[in-house]
Parts: structure tokens; C-alpha cells; sequence
């Protein structure tokens, strides 16, 4: 049964059948070419080229998440099959499906589990901040809120800039429930990674958790503002007060002359 219908009366095996063959990755793909745009395409090249040899068809983000809302329901089989796409918007499209299920209600959590393990297990193809910017929250974050977290510090270790910032940006589903503890122990640990990537990630994240408990970001702050980069500081610092900002700065500024 469809997970849209769950609650609802049995569909024919007729029916249901029809549906899982319309939410096939082929479906996916053969509708999302129907809105493709070489200027679109031209403008991704400049802005969202990974360097891991994406190609772009010129699919607006918002018609890819649209369509994604449409196959909301397309098994984690098929959406591995989108995952597997050189094509960069129709990963996203992938990544969008795991998203919108991951936070529909209806959702079971065998399913939950099965798109977590995806999730993690084709980590290879989830290889840009855009792609783990839009499902890691949920589908990772949502899922491990109630269980152990291990696997985020060991992600956060990896050499993989992309799995590091997994790590970081899953926090922000707990974050989101009160919860910044973990936000700021990944912090720790990425404080002075050398990717540029994770700096804003975690500085996002810090600023986050910073709205929801102040006075433990100005305790990280305070023994890190010196040294951290200095894109990760002003991420960090944006919801500060204008004497709080330029009180972390000059530190930073300080400790670099």
C-alpha cells in the first residue's frame, strides 16, 4: 500500500500495483528532462560544479522539488537508482524524495530505517553541500534522535569532507527539539577543519544552538573565537548582539596580528 493511503481503505492489488510502477527512477527522470534549460544548466556550472564530474540538464530547483513531491512515495530501490545519476539535479531529486518521506507523518520506521541506511551506505553519491544540506537533517538527524549517536562522531572524523559535514548539519533536527548538546561536542571536533565547506556548516549549526541555549555558544566562543576560521566565527556570531560580534572579532583579529 501506497504511504499516502496508510489509514485509508485497501486499494485493489490492481490499483497499487499501477502506482508503484508509475513511481519508478525511469518515471522520475523521463519528467524531470521535460523542464530541462541550457541557461539553467550553464548557471549550475558555474555555481554548483563539485568537481566530481556532475553534469547539469538546467532543472530549476524548485520544478525538482515539485516533482519530488510527486513520487514522495517511490521505494528506496528506485530512489537508489536516481542516486546512481551522474546527473546532478536528478540526485537531488533523490535526495528530496528521502527528505519529504523522512518528514511526512505517515512514514513507518522500517521505512525511516531504510532510507537512513541508504542515506549512508551510498554516502558516495551524496557528494555536494546542496545534497547534504537537504536530506541529513531528517533523514539522518530525525532518525538517531531516539538512538545512539556514535555514527555522527565517527562521520565527523572521516576524511570525506562531505560525510564531516553530514555530521555536522544532521544536528540540526536535534537542535531544532531542544537538543544542542551533540551540535556542540561535532563542533569540537570540527572546530579546525580545513575545509572551508565544514566552516560554514558548523557555523550555521553553532548559530542555531547558539538561539536556543546563548550562554553555552559563548562559552564555545570563548574558547574558540581566536582560532577558529574566521568564516566559521562570523557564521557563528550572526545572531549576537553588534558589541558581542566585534568583541569575538577583535579577538580573532588579535590573535592573527
Amino acid at each position: 500500500m501506497a504511504l499516502e493511503n496508510l489509514g485509508s481503505p485497501i486499494l485493489t492489488t490492481e490499483r497499487t500495483s499501477d502506482m508503484a510502477a508509475e513511481l519508478t527512477a525511469k518515471a522520475f527522470v523521463e519528467k524531470l528532462e521535460t523542464y530541462r534549460s541550457p541557461e539553467v544548466a550553464k548557471d549550475y556550472e558555474r555555481t554548483l560544479n563539485s568537481g566530481e564530474g556532475d553534469a547539469f540538464i538546467g532543472v530549476r530547483m524548485g520544478q525538482v522539488f515539485a516533482l519530488a513531491k510527486e513520487f514522495i512515495n517511490m521505494p528506496p530501490s528506485e530512489i537508489e537508482k536516481l542516486l546512481e545519476s551522474k546527473v546532478h539535479e536528478v540526485r537531488v531529486g533523490a535526495l528530496s524524495i528521502m527528505n519529504q518521506q523522512a518528514r511526512s507523518k505517515k512514514t513507518p520506521e522500517s521505512r525511516r530505517k531504510e532510507l537512513f541506511d541508504l542515506y549512508i551506505t551510498r554516502h558516495d553519491r551524496i557528494n555536494y553541500w546542496d545534497l547534504v544540506d537537504l536530506a541529513s537533517p531528517y533523514v539522518v538527524g530525525g532518525y538517531l534522535f531516539d538512538k545512539p549517536r556514535d555514527l555522527l562522531y565517527e562521520l565527523a572524523r572521516s576524511q570525506d569532507t562531505w560525510e564531516r559535514r553530514t555530521a555536522m548539519v544532521s544536528t540540526g533536527y536535534f537542535i531544532r527539539q531542544g537538543d544542542v548538546a551533540d551540535t556542540f561536542r561535532i563542533a569540537e571536533i570540527l572546530v579546525n577543519d580545513g575545509e572551508d565547506y565544514i566552516h560554514k556548516a558548523t557555523g550555521w549549526m553553532l548559530r542555531a544552538a547558539g538561539d536556543h541555549d546563548r550562554p553555552q555558544l559563548l562559552s564555545f566562543l570563548d574558547q574558540h573565537a581566536a582560532t577558529m576560521p574566521r568564516t566559521l566565527l562570523r557564521y557563528a556570531i550572526e545572531h549576537l548582539d553588534k558589541d558581542q560580534r566585534d568583541y569575538y572579532l577583535s579577538r580573532k583579529k588579535a590573535a592573527s596580528s
